[in-house]
């Protein structure tokens, strides 16, 4: 089959007679670190294989999200690594900027302090120290989870190595034009009090209310609905479509803005729908993106009406309120004028929320830095079009376009003091100087840096060549860049991929960041619901890993592992994977203590049973069937081979097979004794990249070897035997219909039942002693009587059951079961023929009907033939 090119010390059989993950994964993580298993050497002339982890905020921990995606990164790279790449699993964290701030305020709020006491300079100290007294505890959950990353290289978005590729692309791409400053519409945050980014903004539908207010006297008025009243006083124009004749005399006039001292104009947009609501909107230049644009076409001025905390600026009666506050007032002051001609709550309609803090966010203009994306989404774009860069699953494609095709000028500027400072000096005198990493900033009287710091996603960006040393030409640079694979979460394809694809064509010299982008789903509740706190469903990757253990969690999310797919997880499920587990050490362990070694060649197949030639066939197909659906991303698939083939192949039927064999002793047992190690020694390598840790313990036993993690991966050695995988055919149908039959007959699986087989001539029988072990089917005996007789695949089984059964009772029962099948035919198509029930019935329940009338028909055919099995009197 495949070599194993370590040195091997003799293997021990002996196996603690239980498994117990809590007690063997933490000893095996640290060892493999310890040896240094997990590191990557740049100067290997082994061919690279790199992936990058999404780095995890500094402030979070491990959930299921983290526990599904790390895993399918961890199976990738144990496999690149035991095939013979230079693998480096990039590991870090990212300072999440918004998120941070946030806690350690809320740290600071419990003081009674907040962060302007301290100042920016001692508040930033502050944040550093939490993060070394208390951020990245998710490094020591994902430990846990056994990610075979290279500690040696953990690289942090804040740390100087990457605080230099920060300020080094911002120079680049200021001073190639492509980051500029600007006043626009951006979306603000009233409690972070920064801005966000449109893809940091979550909509849902929430209960509002619309208002249907009148501008202007009589002939010259016109009436304009909006769920956002408070903003009227920043109104500076009524826009109307230019086509539409209802408006057509009022354009160009000035109309009374109610509860005001002003007047605005009346402007023709195209922009404005005539069909829908009056025909007439209210244009807020300030609050309202679309405004805004209508605002630059026509010239109107931008009133901002509310400050950073979304309260009230403008003069008169509402300055001072909240912005809720001041709709409900705004709204009873305009009905107290007659102003308002409708009112419809509840409203419900889509409203943008803070993805951190879940606060409404507010569209305010602002003097924010931008990134002009045009030129760097074509070539993000066109990377994919063009075959540099393959999506996985293909279908994602039109999502990855959709977005890039139509992108944005990203707002890169938040209103922070934890993160990446913006490299920018002001002069006294309006001057404007972008620094790079190896300038001096200007100095003097007058100049200062921005205040703002960048976007995360800016930082987190730079992530594939950043983390390698870039701007430098490292070695490790050299080596593993651009990446094999990403692999991560269609959520986040806009947030992080699209801008790692931009990044990297533009900084590595038009070479994308990865060769694949393979993206999976989310990861949901047994019932395929969202999780979520609000539910009550979220569940905490670490306690099903104390109750079960980290190979359990990790096989099961595997085993949902569809590429692009969502993946639901209940705790039953972890259940059975932990029983998988526990199979596959308790059948290694019966499997050592009877024969099965890897010690000496591999017997030539003239010297091997059906049975054995079997079994490497099959197992020889299973490493084919595995490798492809690893390279196609089909982890479900892979985990499902591997899980049938060592449950129900090896275990259930080889081993049981063979049994007769080992028992019997000699030149039999001696080989089987070799194939089972074969097989289970390659059976393990192939289970050990998703289940690291059991088949750690039994690999090294069986095979006396280092580890498997640095094992050779097994390669199928093209032998396959379809004569004896047919002849290992008949004897399971010959098994499986026994084991049917008894199981009718209301036999217990230990019950031992008198039987003759006749096999002469037939494939079947030199595997009588075997078949006979597992049906625990005695020899024929003085006085057998074939009460019962079975064929099957061209050979008879006949049974004795005088004696095993009360034949008169289990007669009584069938005949009883018959009549009350025969019974629910009847009614069954009683119903199905009445004309009259069948015009007026609705469809699912005729259909329910001949279900019932189909599952009738297969109950009396087969307790009928129950019955003509039974012992005659």
């Amino acid at each position: 089959m495949t070599e194993n090119t370590q040195q091997q010390t003799a293997p021990t059989t002996e196996l603690p007679t239980q498994y117990a993950p809590a007690e063997v994964e933490g000893p095996l993580y640290e060892r493999w670190v310890e040896r240094g298993y997990f590191e990557a050497d740049a100067k290997s002339e082994k061919p690279p294989y790199t992936i990058v982890i999404p780095p995890p905020n500094v402030t979070g921990s491990l959930h299921l999200g983290h526990a599904f995606e790390h895993t399918l990164i961890d199976a990738l790279t144990r496999r690149k690594r035991m095939q013979g790449y230079e693998t480096l699993w990039q590991p870090g964290m990212d300072h999440a900027g918004i998120a941070t701030q946030n806690v350690v305020e809320r740290e600071l709020a419990k003081e009674g302090k907040s962060r302007h006491d301290l100042g920016r300079e001692a508040f930033v100290e502050r944040v550093w120290q939490w993060k070394a007294e208390s951020g990245g505890q998710i490094s020591g959950q994902m430990k846990r989870l056994g990610d075979g990353v290279a500690w040696s290289r953990e690289r942090f978005t804040m740390d100087e190595g990457l605080s230099q590729a920060v300020q080094t692309i911002f120079k680049k791409l200021y001073d190639d034009e492509l980051i500029y400053r600007a006043e626009r519409i951006i979306n603000w945050c009233p409690r972070c009090l920064t801005a966000i980014s449109d893809i940091e903004v979550e909509y849902q539908d929430d209960d509002g209310e619309l208002v249907s207010i009148r501008y202007g006297e009589g002939e010259d008025s016109l009436v304009v609905a909006t769920t956002r009243a408070e903003t009227m006083l920043g109104d500076t124009a009524v826009a109307v479509h230019p086509d539409d004749e209802r408006y057509k005399h009022l354009v160009g006039k000035q109309i009374k803005l109610p509860l005001t001292d002003r007047t605005i104009p009346v402007v023709a947009d195209t922009h404005v729908d005539p069909e829908f609501g009056t025909g007439a909107v209210k244009v807020t230049p300030a609050h309202d993106p679309n405004d805004f644009e209508i605002g630059r076409r026509h010239d109107l001025p931008n009133l901002a009406v509310m400050d950073e905390r979304a309260v009230i600026t403008a003069h008169g009666p509402f300055q001072g309120l909240d912005r809720l506050e001041a709709r409900s007032a705004i709204v009873a002051a305009l009905r107290a004028e007659g102003r308002i001609v409708a009112e419809k709550r509840p409203y419900t309609h889509s409203v943008g929320h803070c993805s951190r803090c879940k606060t409404t966010i507010e569209p305010r203009l602002s003097m924010q830095w931008w990134v002009k994306v045009g030129p760097l989404a074509k070539a993000a774009g066109d990377a994919v079009r063009d075959g540099k860069v393959t999506i996985h699953p293909q279908e994602m494609e039109k999502r990855y376009f959709d977005w890039v095709d139509n992108l944005h000028d990203w707002c890169i500027s938040r209103q922070l003091w934890w993160g990446h400072r913006i490299p920018v000096w002001y002069g006294p005198n309006g001057e404007v100087v972008c620094v790079g990493p190896d300038e001096q900033p200007p100095a003097g009287e007058g100049w200062h840096q921005d205040t703002d710091v960048l976007d995360t996603w800016f930082s987190s960006g730079l992530w594939p060549f950043s983390t390698l040393g870039w701007p430098e030409r490292t070695e490790s640079l050299e080596k593993f860049y651009p990446n094999s694979v990403l692999l991560t979460g269609y959520d986040i394809l806009f947030f992080w991929v699209a801008r790692m694809m931009m990044f990297g064509l533009y900084a590595m010299d038009g070479t994308p960041p990865f060769h694949t982008i393979a993206l999976h789903g989310m990861v949901r509740d047994q019932n395929g619901k969202k999780m979520s706190k609000s539910f009550g469903n979220v569940v905490n990757p670490l306690d099903w890993m104390g109750a079960y253990g980290s190979d359990a969690v990790r096989f099961t999310l595997a085993r949902g592992a569809n590429p692009g797919v969502d993946v639901p997880i209940g705790e039953e499920w972890v259940q059975a994977s932990s029983k998988f587990a526990n199979k596959i050490w308790n059948a290694t362990r019966f499997a050592l203590m009877n024969g099965a070694t890897v010690e000496g060649e591999l017997p030539d197949p003239s010297e091997m049973s059906a049975t054995d030639r079997w079994i490497l066939s099959r197992l020889n197909k299973t490493v084919a069937e595995v490798d492809a659906f690893y390279d196609d991303y089909q982890f479900s698939k892979l985990s499902d081979a591997l899980y049938h083939f060592a449950w129900d192949e090896v275990f259930d039927w080889y081993v049981e097979l063979s049994k007769t064999t080992f028992f019997a002793g000699g030149d039999g047992a001696r080989v089987s004794g070799r194939v089972l190690g074969e097989v289970l020694d390659v059976m393990l390598r192939l289970l050990h990249p998703v289940v690291p840790f059991v088949t750690e313990t039994l690999w090294t036993t069986l095979t006396g070897g280092e580890s498997v993690v640095i094992a050779d991966w097994p390669k199928d050695s093209g032998f396959r035997d379809a004569a004896a995988e047919q002849e290992i055919a008949l004897v399971q149908r010959v098994v499986t219909e026994v084991r049917r039959f008894r199981k009718e007959q209301g036999l217990q699986d230990a019950q031992k039942v008198p039987a003759r087989l006749e096999l002469d001539g037939t494939a079947l029988a030199p595997h009588e002693p075997a078949i006979r072990q597992i049906l625990r089917l005695q020899p024929e005996g003085e006085g057998f009587s074939a009460t019962a007789s079975l064929p099957v695949a061209g050979a008879t089984v006949a049974l004795d059951l005088s004696g095993t059964i009360d034949v008169e009772a289990e007669r009584k029962r069938l005949t009883k079961d018959l009549a009350a099948a025969e019974k629910e035919k009847a009614q069954a198509n009683g119903k199905l023929g009445n004309e009259a029930f069948l015009a007026k019935a609705p469809d699912n329940v005729v259909e329910k009907i001949r279900t019932r009338l189909a599952k009738a028909d297969e109950d009396i055919a087969r307790i009928q033939a129950q019955l003509a099995n039974l012992p005659q009197a």
